[in-house]
């Protein structure tokens, strides 16, 4: 994301948790503090793990939000659970800063191709405000005032982990049945029941390719938050809670740090 922004127009500037590696581009910007990162800067970009992650960064003692100018733009783009997000605005809006959260669909392919979709939900004025920028890294969609765009990232990560733990146990059933998975899949893709998602998702299983593009722990997490946000038992997330239960069974099984398709691996015949 901050190589599309990486160009003489923009004063860039980018802190990491950890160190950059010396042979990307981007380590000639890197700054040594989060607070060296943000003094001066119109707009912050933040891109974090989790919760905890972010509250380190921005709530901190000499963390983000206490050394913003005043009248600057925060733009959250990370995935975050409902409640955080709520307390993230309200300190920002405290500070006197701007507010924007914009969680990301997409992994890393579409990160360096500019097609990242941003979920925006904060003001019009604040959304048109950074589009500019935004547009250099894909394409926005404003889904309404914050916490929207955190319930709509979490709507789409349930989808998607839904897909891929269905797809990765009925794998498992077709080669219990003896089937053919090449024919399978080729007969699979041309029926309405495959979204691109699913289908990109089983080309991976069938590869066997589980590189981390979107790791199991990541996945787990966002269905964690979105089963805790559906709050009350009236609301309950039954399906949500299962695939949750499926990648959380897959990260202790030592499948945290690969691809969420890695999932497959639990139901692999004896």
């Amino acid at each position: 994301m901050a190589s599309r922004l990486s160009d003489p127009a923009v004063e860039l500037k980018v802190w990491n948790r950890s160190r950059v590696p010396e042979e990307l581009p981007l380590r000639k910007r890197q700054v040594a503090s989060v607070r060296e990162a943000v003094v001066g800067a119109d707009v912050v970009f933040s891109m974090l793990r989790d919760d905890d992650a972010s509250r380190a960064v921005w709530d901190a003692a000499g963390g983000a939000i206490a050394a913003m100018r005043k009248g600057s733009i925060v733009v959250e783009c990370s995935t975050l659970s409902p409640p955080r997000i709520l307390e993230l605005r309200a300190a920002a809006e405290a500070a006197r800063l701007r507010w924007l959260e914009a969680p990301v669909v997409g992994s890393r392919p579409q990160a360096e191709a500019g097609a990242l979709v941003f979920l925006a939900g904060g003001s019009s004025a604040v959304v048109e405000a950074v589009s500019p920028l935004l547009s250099r890294m894909g394409r926005v969609v404003h889904v309404g005032d914050s916490p929207a765009g955190a319930y709509a990232k979490l709507i789409v990560n349930a989808l998607l982990g839904a897909q891929v733990a269905v797809l990765a146990e009925l794998r498992g059933l077709a080669q219990r049945g003896d089937l053919e998975l090449g024919v399978l899949a080729g007969a699979l893709e041309t029926l309405p029941v495959m979204s691109p998602a699913a289908k990109a998702a089983l080309a991976g299983m069938l590869a066997d390719s589980f590189a981390p593009l979107f790791p199991v722990e990541l996945i787990e997490k966002d269905l964690r938050y979105a089963v805790a946000a559906a709050g009350s038992l009236e609301t309950r997330l039954p399906v949500t809670e299962c695939v949750q239960q499926v990648f959380q069974r897959a990260a202790a099984s030592g499948l945290c740090y690969e691809n969420l398709t890695a999932v497959a691996k639990l139901h692999r015949p004896a």
